[in-house]
């Protein structure tokens, strides 16, 4: 099966190119507000429905800056240092999800101390918010024809431009299905009732590390990377195993506590200048 050639431009007026990369962001941070302001329609939870655009800049910023950055280190950090300017450019692709998670947990600390909430009341909220912005972002992979998988026989195997004339994995549209879909509904259907607080942080760690650690046995690693150890450990691999640890033992501590989040009309505001 060839590849659906696809502009990565979706509109280009004059100097100015709009990429469908940037779209997917951008298409990704709307699902997740809208989803958001749907969620803090339930009595129940303890954010407020004027805390959700602070709440979801604070975690724009998190995905952007954590994502490009944890890119460059994790994946590219010979090209940061030769040229630190290609930190910017985003429209190039190059973003870590383990990058903006990282950048995520810090703007979420950030904005839970400055609004008086406890950080996994925060996190708790917008977990099921992420699965869309990883749907729209592998989409993004896709578009640019990025983060091919290995060479595979099955009727469905692409062949990728620059990756060979081997048909291989569309490993980006597997990630979007497991990561965006299927993480999106399971996150979605689990929080509906109430849960113990971290619960829902937790089943997001586990489930995102097990979809990801198995897409990585039919995803190529970065050629200039490679496999770390035995012919099958990649850094995928790697930077997943911790979550789904972290993932088990955030479910367990929560239902071991027990601690139940009180609504947001229940719990103490707190001004921003």
């Amino acid at each position: 099966m060839d590849y659906p050639a696809i502009d990565p431009i979706a509109l280009q007026i004059g100097p100015l190119a709009i990429h469908w990369y940037g779209l997917m962001y951008l298409f990704g941070f709307a699902g997740a507000w809208a989803l958001a302001r749907l969620r803090v329609r339930r009595p129940d939870w303890p954010v407020s429905p004027v805390q959700v655009d602070d709440l979801l800049f604070y975690g724009a910023l998190g995905v952007i800056v954590g994502g490009r950055v944890g890119y460059m280190l994790f994946y590219q950090p010979g090209m940061l240092i030769d040229s630190p300017l290609s930190l910017f450019a985003l429209w190039d692709g190059g973003m870590s999800f383990h990058g903006g998670l990282l950048g995520v947990l810090v703007a979420m600390g950030l904005y839970a101390r400055r609004q008086g909430l406890a950080f996994f009341t925060v996190t708790d909220f917008i977990a099921p918010l992420v699965p869309i912005g990883l749907f729209f972002g592998r989409i993004g992979n896709f578009i640019n024809a990025e983060l091919w998988g290995s060479p595979t026989s099955l009727p469905w195997g692409m062949v990728f431009p620059g990756a060979g004339p081997e048909p291989r994995h569309p490993s980006m549209l597997y990630e979007a299905f497991l990561e965006g879909l299927v993480l999106f509904v399971l996150l979605w259907v689990f929080s509906m009732k109430p849960r113990p607080r971290m619960a829902i942080s937790g089943l997001f760690l586990l489930g995102y590390g097990v979809f990801r650690f198995a897409v990585e046995f039919v995803r190529e690693p970065d050629a200039h990377i490679g496999y770390l150890a035995g012919g099958w450990l990649t850094m995928g691999h790697l930077l997943s195993a911790p979550m789904i640890v972290a993932g088990i033992a955030l479910l367990a501590w929560a239902y071991r506590r027990g601690i139940m989040d009180r609504p947001a009309h229940t719990q103490p505001t707190t001004s921003s200048e």
